[in-house]
């Protein structure tokens, strides 16, 4: 065998190897392909025969609904015939941790009167009533007395108001309604309305040129005024049914009485006409009114939790 024949030779078995190599390698891809049968179709539902979610679809899929007298959606298996409620169409039931007559407060407070004694030239006393329901809502009656005597600074005239009345009606809204009473922290909303006389006194106007001095009065005139006010507030049991708040309120006018001599500079329960923001502080004495409340059977207090299934079906599996 000469030289050529011999390089003939080795090329054809070169090929010949390879060829065999690339089928050994096309069938063993071939035997790691999964065989599709019985066992690997339903092996996806077996795995999930316990998936709350897919059996939940698979339900409502064989499942008419319609809607209850409470506006629930209710759900019935076509199958099985058995009845559901959507938890999703439920609302949830706030729980009360206290009864629905909660207390009742007499309110004092001493604002006015502290400014007062710091210089204030108006304002006087003022009370409140507030009843405590679920210690969540309060709504309040508030009422007082207001006067003004007063010369506002770099103005040139002096503001006097008898006594008058006012009152404020309302309600507050305890963040903490499901904490201890002792300590609340609350927002509330009020109409106030007060009907009063003033008068504007030595009003001073100069004249330059002539270098002399006009003193005139407006005497009593009459207004009726109406506001809103916003309120925000904190209160603090100090000792037995006592108790301290503090509370800021922003305030603006809502109608008036037209008056030809110009609008009040201070009404009664308002304040200065220019003050937007003011505060109270006052002291309170609670009652309690847990002895109003009905005693409430077990069945009625069970009903008030969220409400449940009209059935309560066992599990389920998907259905093949």
């Amino acid at each position: 065998m000469n030289a050529s024949a011999l390089k003939h030779l080795l090329f054809s078995l070169t090929v010949c190897l390879l060829a065999f190599g690339a089928d050994a390698q096309s069938a063993s891809r071939r035997r790691m392909t999964p065989v599709e049968n019985q066992s690997t179709m339903t092996q996806s539902v077996n795995e999930a025969r316990g998936d709350s979610t897919r059996i939940k679809e698979a339900r409502m899929a064989r499942s008419t609904h319609f809607h209850d007298e409470q506006g629930r959606t209710v759900y019935v298996d076509t199958v099985t015939g058995e009845q559901w409620i959507d938890s999703a169409t439920l609302v949830p039931v706030v729980k009360m941790k206290y009864p629905l007559w909660e207390a009742a407060s007499v309110s004092v407070d001493i604002w006015d009167p502290l400014m007062r004694a710091f210089g204030q030239k108006y304002g006087l006393f003022g009370a409140a009533v507030e009843l405590s329901l679920h210690n969540r809502y309060k709504p309040v009656f508030e009422l007082g007395l207001g006067m003004a005597d007063n010369t506002p600074s770099g103005n040139n005239y002096t503001y006097k108001s008898p006594m008058s009345m006012f009152f404020r009606l309302g309600a507050n809204y305890n963040f903490l309604y499901n904490s201890s009473p002792d300590y609340q922290f609350y927002g509330g909303l009020r109409y106030g309305f007060s009907s009063f006389t003033y008068s504007i006194e030595n009003i001073t106007v100069n004249a330059p040129y002539w270098d002399e001095t006009a003193r005139f009065d407006i005497p009593s005139q009459r207004s009726t005024v109406g506001w809103f006010e916003l309120v925000f507030g904190l209160r603090v049991k100090l000792w037995g049914p006592l108790s301290a708040g503090w509370s800021f309120k922003y305030h603006t006018i809502l109608h008036e009485s037209k008056n030809p001599s110009g609008k009040p500079w201070y009404i009664p329960g308002f304040g200065a006409r220019n003050a937007a923001v003011t505060g109270a502080f006052s002291f309170s004495y609670t009652f309690s009114l847990e002895k109003l409340n009905k005693p409430v059977a077990k069945e009625v207090i069970t009903s008030n939790e969220q409400p449940s299934a009209v059935t309560s079906p066992s599990e389920e599996a998907v259905v093949e």
